[in-house]
């Protein structure tokens, strides 16, 4: 098994490029057999397969067969850690921002609280 920090790297590795992008969105609604998810590319079914197969290696994906047919999967899991991952860091930042709007609604507060000065 490999680590976490080695897993988010070959995910976000994988997610760097916009047709597998395109295949994860696709995916969202459905699995989808190769010919299906090269539908939308200018580019070959053998290119679309080794997208595919980048987006296996990073476990964003997964195959199955059904009778004659090959669908890819979107790995839930996996995307739901990546979320996780991405989360942990967005709920500090939004805290910090709320911690910031707190003060500068304090200063505006203060400063509005002031008696002004007359000519």
């Amino acid at each position: 098994m490999i680590s976490e920090s080695a897993a988010l790297d070959s995910a976000f590795m994988a997610l760097a490029d916009p047709v597998r992008r395109s295949i994860i969105a696709r995916l969202s609604r459905g699995p989808a057999t190769v010919n299906e998810l090269a539908e939308p590319f200018a580019i070959s079914k053998q290119a679309v397969s080794k997208h595919i197969q980048v987006l296996e290696q990073a476990e964003l994906v997964t195959r199955t067969r059904d009778a004659q047919r090959r669908p890819v999967h979107l790995n839930p899991a996996r995307l739901e850690a990546l979320t996780a991952w991405i989360d942990q860091y967005r709920l500090v930042r939004e805290g910090q921002f709320r911690n910031l709007d707190a003060v500068l609604r304090s200063k505006a507060a203060a400063r509005s609280d002031k008696p002004k000065e007359s000519s």
